[in-house]
């Protein structure tokens, strides 16, 4: 059967005018073409939100969890300052004073002769000495002072 033109048409149609019945196969590859990018911009985009947490976690540093809660918070409200901030906290090398404190702890109680990690042993918590947060601690009472007379 052959297909009949319509007589206002020309002789020479472009490539991507189908037939009346059969599939438009530039439609479906735009479709496809279309479906792909859009999962790739979103995967882009979720590399590049999540980079300041790679980093942190990449260089295992302290304040990772301060920068995953800002990624998340980036996120979810759209404040670009939240992504920023964990951007830059990732890539600061933040001291770690918690290790230089319990060497100094530890050499403290190697010199007083206190087994190491025993330092606060002996010390009573409130609730082990019978006091409750509510209670009072025992106050000293001031001796009562009595007047002095001079001899005059």
């Amino acid at each position: 059967m052959t297909v009949l033109l319509h007589p206002a048409a020309t002789e020479h149609l472009p490539a991507f005018i189908t037939v009346p019945g059969e599939t438009d196969v530039l439609l479906v590859v735009m479709a496809v073409f279309l479906l792909g990018a859009a999962l790739a911009f979103g995967l882009l985009f979720l590399r590049l939100h999540t980079l300041p947490e790679r980093m942190a976690h990449k260089s295992k540093k302290i304040q990772f969890e301060i920068v995953a809660v800002l990624g998340l918070l980036a996120l979810f409200t759209h404040q670009h300052l939240f992504w920023v901030i964990g951007l830059l906290l990732a890539v600061i090398d933040i001291p770690d004073f918690g290790g230089v404190l319990g060497r100094m702890a530890g050499s403290l109680e190697k010199i007083a002769g206190i087994p190491p990690g025993k330092g606060a042993d002996d010390v009573p918590d409130e609730i082990s000495a019978g006091f409750s947060h509510r209670d009072e601690a025992p106050r000293l009472t001031k001796p009562k002072l009595t007047p002095v007379s001079t001899g005059s």
